[in-house]
Parts: structure tokens; C-alpha cells; sequence
């Protein structure tokens, strides 16, 4: 059988439900549905020049590659490419493939550095190296069980501060915004990025459809979201933290803590049943919060990067 790779079709939901399918199968630990891969093809800003890719098998989506331009940075000439095949199609040749579809358009762009998440599996890192990637930092991904009725407490509210959902900003949602800016500024990565404008920051992440703005809990305190631990849900019992961070000025004071906890209490309330995470390896504060809310590691994931030449 031949494999062909080409774009996903946006109107097609059998590309979409193809796409979320491959996805789910190599990250299980990662949320997808067909809206959302619709979502973030639709409402990825035009300068990022993204693209989604599927490989394709006797009409089966095979193989995935989401692929873009690492547009918020400050140094120019920095792409993507994210590649992941379901694992009962490997060696048919479509990573090989959606590899080198990626390659050739974003160096059609201009890019000279690539960057592509590997999970941190033999075989897959050797792809990544024949393939002329070098392997850097690396991330964690965390898995925890909400039909376990123990969960840890949810903290004392300090004097001051006020807990709160996304769904209260429903009419304003500039505040967290404003707090999302500021806490992704400080996140590790080997890109320097920003959050987008705040009319992109709607569309791409406010109405995002996994975004669950009542189980998102935010911490309040000086008539402002200073906390807050954002959720995603999938409709099948899925829940994953999607950011938790705390403004510079009010760190140390257990308030990231505090927002998450009140959120995974909310979400097994609501009927969720696995709560999933992930952390930079180097992030001790937020793995040390993990770890005391019951998350264990399950996956990794290693970042790696080829220079164009």
C-alpha cells in the first residue's frame, strides 16, 4: 500500500476525527477531539503560517504533522514540526515522509532552526537522529487517577485573596488574559515567545473548546487575577491542566497550589475520571506540587533541534 502525505481538510470530519485518533494514540496523555483540531487550525495567527499534515493509507489517516513558524519570538527564522504516527503504523515510511513534507515548506519560509517534540522512546529519538535532529531539554508528562476519592485538600484561602472561575471574567476576560501574558513570559522553553494580542488571545485561547471555564479556578487579590490553573476537558472524563501560574509579585505563597487543587476537586465533582499534566523537567516547583497532589510521571517527551543549512 502507498502512503501519501498532503494537508488536512479542515471541512472533512474524517480528516479531523483521523487526525484527533492518531494523536490520542501516540499521547494518550494528551486531550484531542475533532473540534479542537479544527480549532487550532482555524484560529493559529497568520503569521505563524501553520499547517497541519496527514499521512495517509488506503484512505486512513496514519500519520500526523502539525508544522508552523515559531512566529512570537523575537529571533526570526525558528519553526516547528511536530510529528506522531499511530503506533500500529510505524515503519510504512509516513514519519519519513511528513518529515520531509515539513522540512521542505518551512524552509521554503525561511526557517534555519527546527524544533520537534520526540517521545523519549528508542526508537523514536533514533528517528529523530537519523533525521539529522540533536536532542536538548526535555518535559514530563503526568497522569493522575480522580476516581481515587482521596484527593488532597484544598488549601485555606489567605486572608485577601478570593478564588474564582473563568466563567465569572465571562463578560471581561482581559484580567486573565493580563495574567496568562505574564506567567507564559517566564515559562522554560528554547524559544523565546509571547502571548498574542489580546483579540488573538480570544480566539485562539478563550474559545478554545476543550478551555472548561468553571472548573478553571482563578485566585483573586488586589481586585485582580493574580493565580490561576486552567482546564481542559474532552467530554469523555478527560481533564488536563493546560497552565498553572502565579504573577511574579504573589509567588511563594502557595496560590498556584491553592488554584489547582480547588480545580481537581471540581473537575472529579463534574464527573472527570483521569487529570493529566505536564512539566518541564527542570520545573522542581510545579513537579514538587504535582507530586503532593498525587501526579505521576508517565511519559516524556525531548525536545529536539536541526539547524537548516
Amino acid at each position: 500500500m502507498t502512503v501519501i502525505v498532503r494537508d488536512l481538510r479542515p471541512d472533512v470530519l474524517a480528516d479531523l476525527e483521523g487526525f484527533a485518533r492518531v494523536r490520542h494514540a501516540a499521547l494518550p496523555y494528551i486531550l484531542f477531539t475533532a473540534d479542537a483540531v479544527r480549532h487550532n487550525l482555524a484560529h493559529m495567527p497568520a503569521a505563524a503560517r501553520f499547517r497541519s499534515l496527514v499521512a495517509e493509507e488506503d484512505g486512513e489517516v496514519i500519520g500526523t504533522a502539525q508544522v508552523g513558524l515559531a512566529h512570537e519570538s523575537a529571533e526570526p527564522g525558528q519553526g516547528f514540526v511536530n510529528v506522531y504516527v499511530h503506533p500500529d503504523h510505524v515503519r510504512r515510511g509516513a514519519g519519513r515522509l511528513l518529515v520531509r513534507a515539513a522540512e521542505e515548506y518551512l524552509a521554503g519560509l525561511g526557517a534555519v532552526r527546527l524544533y520537534a517534540w520526540v517521545l523519549d522512546e528508542p526508537a523514536n529519538r533514533a528517528f529523530a537522529e537519523r533525521h539529522g535532529y540533536r536532542s536538548s531539554r526535555s518535559a514530563h508528562f503526568l497522569r493522575r487517577d480522580l476516581v481515587d476519592p482521596v484527593l488532597p485538600p484544598v488549601p485555606p484561602v489567605p486572608p485577601g485573596v478570593e478564588l474564582r472561575t473563568a466563567a465569572d471574567f465571562a463578560d471581561d476576560p482581559r484580567p486573565v488574559f493580563e495574567l496568562d501574558a505574564e506567567t507564559m513570559a517566564d515559562e522554560p522553553s528554547d524559544v523565546d515567545s509571547s502571548v498574542s494580542e489580546y483579540a488573538n488571545w480570544i480566539d485562539q485561547y478563550w474559545k478554545h473548546p476543550l478551555l472548561d471555564k468553571d472548573l478553571t479556578v482563578v485566585a483573586v487579590a488586589e481586585g485582580r487575577p493574580v493565580a490561576f490553573s486552567v482546564a481542559y476537558t474532552d467530554g469523555r472524563g478527560g481533564y488536563c491542566t493546560a497552565m498553572t501560574g502565579t504573577a511574579r509579585a504573589f509567588r511563594g505563597r502557595g496560590l498556584a497550589t491553592l488554584a489547582k487543587t480547588a480545580s481537581l476537586h471540581r473537575a472529579r465533582a463534574a464527573g472527570c475520571t483521569q487529570a493529566f499534566t505536564g512539566n518541564d523537567t527542570g520545573n522542581e516547583p510545579m513537579l514538587a506540587i504535582n507530586k503532593r497532589l498525587g501526579y505521576d510521571i508517565c511519559a516524556t517527551e525531548v525536545r529536539y533541534v536541526r539547524e537548516l543549512g
